[in-house]
C-alpha cells in the first residue's frame, strides 16, 4: 500500500486562484476590497512570521490586509480597546488575534470580544456554539481547512472512527465538534488519557494537534487509517511519527505542506465569505 499525499499546499494554490477570481467578481459587483484585520501583540518571531504568511496570502487573491502589531505590555483594556475600533471600522471584514497573546492579557476575553460576522477565525464562544450545533458560523481555521482538505479528496467521515488528539478551543475541541457534524464518531484524547495508544489504534482518522513532537507514534496507528497531523515542529517535525506510515496507512498530511496552508486558504475564503455577507465591505 502506498499512502495518498494529501498535499494541503497545491490545493491551497489551486484554491487562491479560485479566490483570486472571486474577489475581482466582488469588486466588479459594486464590493469594497475585502480587508483582513491582523493583530500581533508582542514581538515573537513565530507569530510574526505566521502573520507576514497571511498577509502575503491576502496580497496574492487582491485582498487588503490591515496589520495592528501592540507592545507586550499591552493590557487587556488596551487590546479590548483596539478589537472594538476594528469591529466598528466598516472597511474591516476580518478580524484575526494572533494566537498566543502574553500572558498578562485575557485572551478569551479578547477573542470573544471580537463580533461573529468578523470572526473569520473562528475563535468567538458564540461562534464555536453555534457551529457545534450545525448552525451558521465561521469554523476555525485550521479545523475548517482540514474539513476542506478531506472532502477535496474524497475521504470518508461518516460512520468512521476519528480520534482527535488535543483539546484545544481553537485546534482540538473545533475539529471533534466538525468531525461529528460529518457523523463520524469521535474520541477526543488529551494529556489525561489513559490507554492513548489503544485509542489510537482503533482510529479510522487519527487527528494529531496536541504541540508535541512526534508525541503519538507510528507503531500505534493501524494500516489503512488516514493520518492528519496539525502540529509543526523545528525541523519539519509534526505530532506524529511518520516513520514506515507512508507504506502502510491509505493516506497522510506532509509536514510542512499538508494542514499549514490549508489553515490560512480557510482564513482568507472566510474573509471574503463575510465581505459578501457585511452590507459595508
Amino acid at each position: 500500500m502506498s499512502a495518498l499525499i494529501l498535499d494541503g499546499k497545491a490545493l491551497a494554490k489551486s484554491r487562491e486562484q479560485q479566490l483570486q477570481a472571486a474577489v475581482k467578481k466582488f469588486q466588479d459587483g459594486g464590493g469594497l476590497q475585502p480587508v483582513l484585520a491582523t493583530i500581533l501583540v508582542g514581538d515573537d518571531p513565530s507569530s510574526a512570521t505566521y502573520v507576514q504568511m497571511k498577509i502575503n496570502a491576502c496580497a496574492r487573491v487582491g485582498m487588503g490586509s490591515r496589520f495592528i502589531r501592540l507592545p507586550a505590555a499591552t493590557t487587556t483594556q488596551e487590546l479590548l480597546s483596539k478589537i472594538d475600533q476594528l469591529n466598528k471600522d466598516p472597511d474591516v471584514c476580518g478580524i484575526l488575534l494572533q494566537h498566543p497573546v502574553p500572558e498578562q492579557i485575557d485572551e478569551r476575553a479578547c477573542f470573544d470580544a471580537i463580533t461573529i460576522e468578523k470572526d473569520v477565525d473562528g475563535v468567538t464562544t458564540q461562534g464555536f456554539g453555534q457551529m457545534s450545533m450545525g448552525e451558521q458560523a465561521f469554523g476555525s481555521a485550521t479545523p475548517a481547512g482540514i474539513m476542506t482538505l478531506l472532502k477535496h479528496y474524497d475521504i470518508p467521515l461518516s460512520g468512521k472512527h476519528a480520534v482527535v488528539l488535543g483539546r484545544s478551543p481553537i485546534l482540538g475541541k473545533p475539529m471533534a465538534a466538525m468531525l461529528l457534524n460529518a457523523n463520524a464518531t469521535v474520541t477526543i484524547c488529551h494529556s489525561r488519557t489513559n490507554n492513548l495508544a489503544a485509542l489510537v489504534a482503533q482510529a479510522d482518522i487519527i487527528v494529531g494537534a496536541v504541540g508535541k513532537p512526534e508525541l503519538i507514534k507510528a507503531a500505534w496507528i493501524k494500516d489503512g487509517a488516514v493520518v492528519v497531523d496539525a502540529g509543526y515542529h523545528a525541523g519539519g517535525i509534526g505530532d506524529i511519527e511518520k516513520a514506515g506510515l507512508e507504506n502502510r496507512v491509505a493516506a497522510l498530511t506532509p509536514v510542512p505542506g499538508g494542514v499549514g496552508p490549508m489553515t490560512i486558504n480557510a482564513l482568507i475564503s472566510q474573509t471574503l465569505e463575510s465581505a459578501e455577507k457585511l452590507e459595508t465591505c
